[in-house]
């Protein structure tokens, strides 16, 4: 009898093992599919070859300029952006073990998003100092959250009302600065507010890159607390988990992607908000869905690229796309949960 539910433990173990790499495989090649799909596609189709042969730094006339300068830097874009949202939006969900805990629900992504407006139409200012000041403006944001969220203990619903006020005066403090801003200035803060791969710059890639490639190990590697993160305070404390730390170290790793992120392309909406859920339902339980969730997030903002510049007669910002998409399932995951009686 004991061997006989040891073994149909070992079965589930198996087949959800199964699961989650076919999950996670797929997503790998859609987004693969999506990338190629970026640089291939534009005002003029090239064939497959000579977009090859341009980014192996061969000259074809129209083609080299097109897909180097235009098209790779967009789709590295969104493909870095995509992924540090989506794992950075399912680590807060995660954490905090509600939906609506993610950076943008609780302000996080609106610090960034003041910091880098203040930068642009202030100080006139771009690249490296703009994902500076995203960076501190976010950790910033997540200090004062939990500071105020704290009372005499510590309370997830607290900490979501808290960071929705927040929000809401960091909102009114972007609107402040764009009507005091130079008019020059104007609409360059609109594109990027509304999260655009519009104009990126490989030269501004690195410091987004750089984050992803240093800090997704981390979470990673945090992946087994974080899931025992989501029992409880003292559920987790009592299977030895020093919940601080672990959560101070998902805290920063997340905060940074995902300030970089919203330095490099704006604030594109709902994508770390839409990737966890999606994510878990694909992969069920059991497994981490870190990386599930990170591409989840890039075939987001991918696919929404791509429909933004080519499924209407006009062209649209990806994070109009995403919007679009993600405030349904905002109103839907409300009214479901006033009606389980959780808000």
């Amino acid at each position: 009898m004991k061997n006989e539910s040891i073994e149909f433990i070992m079965t589930g173990r198996r087949q959800r093992h199964r699961r989650w790499i076919l999950v996670t495989s797929s997503l790998a090649v859609l987004s693969f599919i999506l990338c190629c799909a970026m640089l291939l596609l534009g005002n003029t189709i090239y064939p497959v070859m000579d977009v090859i042969r341009a980014l192996s730094g061969e000259q074809i006339q129209g083609a080299s300029f097109a897909v180097n300068t235009i098209r790779l830097p967009r789709m590295l874009a969104g493909l870095f952006a995509g992924f540090a949202f989506g794992i950075a939006g399912n680590t807060f969900q995660t954490m905090l073990r509600n939906p609506l805990a993610n950076p943008n629900v609780i302000g996080i992504t609106t610090g960034s998003s003041a910091a880098a407006v203040f930068c642009i139409v202030i100080l006139h200012t771009s690249g490296a100092i703009v994902s500076i000041a995203s960076v501190i403006a976010g950790l910033a944001t997540v200090v004062l959250i939990y500071i105020l969220s704290r009372g005499n203990s510590f309370s997830i619903g607290r900490l979501i009302l808290i960071g929705i006020g927040i929000q809401a005066m960091l909102g009114a403090l972007i609107s402040y600065l764009l009507l005091v801003g130079a008019e020059q200035d104007l609409p360059a803060a609109f594109r990027w507010l509304s999260g655009s791969l519009n104009g990126s710059e490989m030269h501004e890639l690195p410091p987004l890159m750089l984050s992803v490639f240093i800090c997704t190990p981390i979470v990673i590697m945090l992946g087994k607390h974080l899931s025992i993160l989501e029992l409880g305070e003292q559920s987790a404390t009592s299977l030895g988990v020093n919940t601080n730390k672990t959560r101070i170290m998902l805290i920063v790793s997340s905060v940074c992607m995902i300030s970089l992120a919203t330095a490099t392309t704006g604030p594109i909406a709902f994508v770390s908000f839409l990737s966890g859920p999606i994510a878990k339902r694909l992969v069920g339980v059991g497994f981490s869905n870190v990386i599930p969730a990170g591409l989840v997030g890039v075939n987001l903002v991918l696919a929404a690229d791509l429909i933004g510049q080519f499924a209407f007669v006009a062209r649209y910002p990806v994070g109009i796309i995403t919007g679009i998409i993600g405030a349904p399932y905002l109103i839907f995951l409300l009214i479901r949960m006033n009606r389980r009686g959780e808000l």
